[in-house]
Order: structure tokens, then C-alpha cells, then sequence
């Protein structure tokens, strides 16, 4: 997998550095992660990106996906290839938070081979937080997932693009 990855303007985007998260997952890559090409699938990263999103929101103890009132609705996904990952390395994705909005979060993620100081893909998506059941957007984040959010709310370094 060659390094593509555009940023804004076209420009050619650079890895994130590890040293910009505040919060990592490991993940164990599996054997149907990888595509006939020998590494994980495209699709597979979006995925990871999901986990370690859902995975922090439940440990904080603000979502509940049965039940809950508000829930994150998915509206916008990106992400930028630099190296390839492949069963059976261990992922660490990190996450960080780069806006809270009225009713939207925008996420950024980074998926590093263990131990790797530079992203081999990073990219960000954005919640909308809807009520459950009109679908509508809430008038503003409830209270304790703002909380959460905000302890992963970072500034962006100096050069680093969005992704």
C-alpha cells in the first residue's frame, strides 16, 4: 500500500503522531481482516474506527445502545492510508476528539502498528447526536457525554493537517 494519502487542498497528508491521542485501543488484527493482497482490507479500518469510538463512549459510561435516549448517528467518515497493517499484527488505535458541536463530535483516529510513533492510517468521522426516537438532532449534548468528549478534546499541533 503506497502512501496517498491527500490532505486539504490535495495536498499530500502526513501521519499523525501517537504523541497527539489521549486514549488507545489494542486491537488483534484476525485472519479474514487481511484481502487477497495480504493486508487488512479498507473497509476492515472503519471498522476499528468504530470500536475504539463505541468502546470509550460505553467504558465512560455514556452510551447505552439498547436503551439510551441520545444516540450518534454517523454522518461523515475519512480515511487516509500511509502503511499497510496485516494479520497478525496487534492495532493500536488511538483516539482523540477535534470539535464538539450543539449536537455533533467530530472524532479523530489514528491506527498504529504496535509500537509504531507514526499512524499507518488515520482519518476522523462525525456523530450527530439524535433523540432515539424522532431521529431529530438534540438541542445539546446531554451533560455527561460532553464531560467524556471533552477530556479527549485536543488542540491541533502546529502543521498537523485535518484529515
Amino acid at each position: 500500500m503506497e502512501n496517498n494519502a491527500a490532505g486539504a487542498g490535495g495536498r499530500k497528508a502526513s501521519p499523525w503522531d501517537r504523541q497527539a491521542f489521549r486514549h488507545f485501543l489494542p486491537i488483534t488484527t484476525r485472519w479474514m481482516d487481511n484481502d487477497v493482497y495480504g493486508h487488512v482490507n479498507n473497509v476492515v479500518y472503519y471498522s476499528y474506527f468504530d470500536t475504539v469510538v463505541n468502546e470509550y463512549l460505553i467504558r465512560a459510561g455514556v452510551l447505552d445502545f439498547e436503551h439510551g435516549a441520545t444516540i450518534g448517528l454517523v454522518v461523515e467518515t475519512q480515511c487516509s492510508y500511509f502503511a499497510p497493517l496485516a494479520f497478525p499484527e496487534r492495532v493500536e488505535a488511538a483516539l482523540r476528539v477535534a470539535r464538539i458541536g450543539a449536537s455533533s463530535v467530530r472524532y479523530e483516529v489514528g491506527l498504529f502498528k504496535e509500537g509504531e510513533a507514526r499512524a499507518a492510517a488515520q482519518g476522523h468521522f462525525v456523530h450527530v447526536y439524535v433523540d432515539r426516537a424522532t431521529r431529530r438532532p438534540v438541542g445539546t449534548l446531554p451533560a455527561a457525554l460532553r464531560s467524556a468528549l471533552e477530556t479527549l478534546l485536543v488542540e491541533r499541533a502546529a502543521g498537523e493537517e485535518r484529515a
